[in-house]
């Protein structure tokens, strides 16, 4: 298979020009000019952009016991829809990934799917619930690619110090989700004008800083290599600046929605701009920007979190948090970032393939010859409106419905195999 003058831009290599792309054996085996085609499938990029397939390391699969909200077929599904190859399962399931035979059991399930990598992430402690180490090394020898309590921070801070050094030993990254639970007590959204005007409880950023500012220190202790979730203040992303420049091993990541969206998208009790953690104000919008740019956060992660309409169609106090994101990140950035001169494709496409990539430890996210065939074409003259019915998630749970945008995932290929043409997932 021939892949015809597109315009390859592939950051792990400094590659950004017209070339042609030659797909054998389910690998990568030429980038070139003018490569000879004949008695093989073209297929014709010319006027596009050909990227490494993107990776998620923030995706919830509610598999087992979420069905009605994702399955892990329904979400690769959406993951192959938004140009991404690859995708973590993350462990707050019901039961936990907290051992090995769930961590089996997550291999399976995505074998049966077939369309997308799902590479699982098995908890930190025993059912998420911060009391008891979890199986890690079990889990890393079936497959799980990192641990986390997401959902929750590690609150016990012992815990936390003892199984670092658990995946130092192992040399997996630990994933965390900062939130130090008393101050965010019940909070609904970000503490500020909007939190008061609704009359609702509201959540500091200082919630996110102090745990991660602990955080830190552990990781310096450790030498563990510890990934961010979702950073969304100012404060945090100074924090991690600071940190890399001490030689701490830390990378970070930040989602679309904390890089578009302020505390005011809730105005109205929206629901589907409830999220932890909480969509914060401008000036944290332009520090996640801003770090998202110079590197300090090293990678975007959609937290792609389905809910039920009926969950969402709750009052907001009883809704739950969260909102779905893979097919929507990528047009997302590139119209909003890319187009008004915020960060280059470049960097959108490495901060989306090739440092995911680097933080799960996996080969992907490259087009380098010898490598898989996991890539995607990009549609970047395409314009589009975003339209929940169409999602392939079951989660139709976004604050971005109705948003134009360009920039559209046109094709998806995982190991040679096209598994998203045009739009529709084979």
């Amino acid at each position: 298979m021939v892949i015809r003058g597109g315009t390859v831009v592939d950051p792990s290599q400094n590659i950004d020009g017209i070339f042609d792309v030659l797909v054998a054996e389910g690998k990568i085996a030429r980038i070139a000019q003018n490569i000879e085609a004949e008695g093989r499938e073209i297929i014709d990029a010319a006027g596009k952009v050909v990227v490494p397939g993107f990776i998620d390391l923030h995706t919830h699969l509610r598999q087992p016991g979420g069905e009605a909200k994702e399955t892990v077929l329904t979400g690769s599904r959406a993951a192959a829809a938004g140009g991404y190859t690859g995708i973590t399962a993350l462990p707050n399931t019901r039961p936990v990934i907290d051992n090995a035979q769930m961590v089996a059991r997550q291999n399976e399930l995505a074998a049966k799917a077939n369309l997308v990598r799902v590479w699982p992430v098995g908890a930190v402690t025993k059912g998420s619930e911060g009391n008891e180490l979890a199986e890690i090394g079990g889990m890393v020898k079936q497959g799980a690619r990192a641990v986390t309590d997401d959902g929750r921070g590690v609150p016990d801070a012992r815990l936390l110090r003892n199984a670092m050094l658990y995946c130092r030993e192992l040399d997996i990254p630990l994933f965390e989700h900062c939130e130090e639970e008393a101050l965010a007590g019940n909070g609904q959204l970000h503490e500020g004008v909007v939190s008061a005007r609704l009359g609702l409880q509201g959540m500091p950023a200082a919630a996110e800083t102090v745990m991660l500012a602990r955080d830190l220190v552990l990781a310096k202790e450790t030498g563990c290599r510890i990934h961010i979730m979702h950073v969304s203040c100012a404060e945090a992303v100074e924090l991690i600046r600071k940190a890399k420049k001490e030689g701490i091993p830390v990378t970070a990541e930040v989602t679309p929605h904390h890089l578009l969206l302020t505390d005011e998208a809730v105005e109205g009790y929206n629901t589907n701009a409830k999220m932890k953690p909480p969509l914060r104000t401008a000036e944290d919008v332009a520090a996640v920007r801003k770090g998202l740019a110079d590197g300090t956060i090293d990678a975007v992660g959609t937290d792609h979190a389905p809910h039920t309409e009926s969950e969402k169609a709750n009052d907001f106090i009883s809704a739950p948090f969260g909102i779905v994101g893979l097919e929507t990140a990528f047009p997302l950035l590139y119209t909003h970032l890319v187009r008004p001169g915020v960060i280059s494709l470049s960097q959108l496409v490495e901060r989306m393939s090739w440092r995911p990539a680097a933080i799960l430890g996996v080969p992907h996210g490259t087009l380098k010859p010898g490598g898989a065939a996991d890539l995607a074409i990009i549609d970047t003259q395409q314009e589009q409106i975003i339209e929940k019915e169409r999602f392939y998630s079951k989660g139709k749970n976004t604050p971005f419905d109705r948003w134009p945008v360009t920039g559209i995932p046109v094709l998806t290929m995982v190991a040679g195999t096209v598994v998203m043409r045009d739009g529709k997932v084979e």
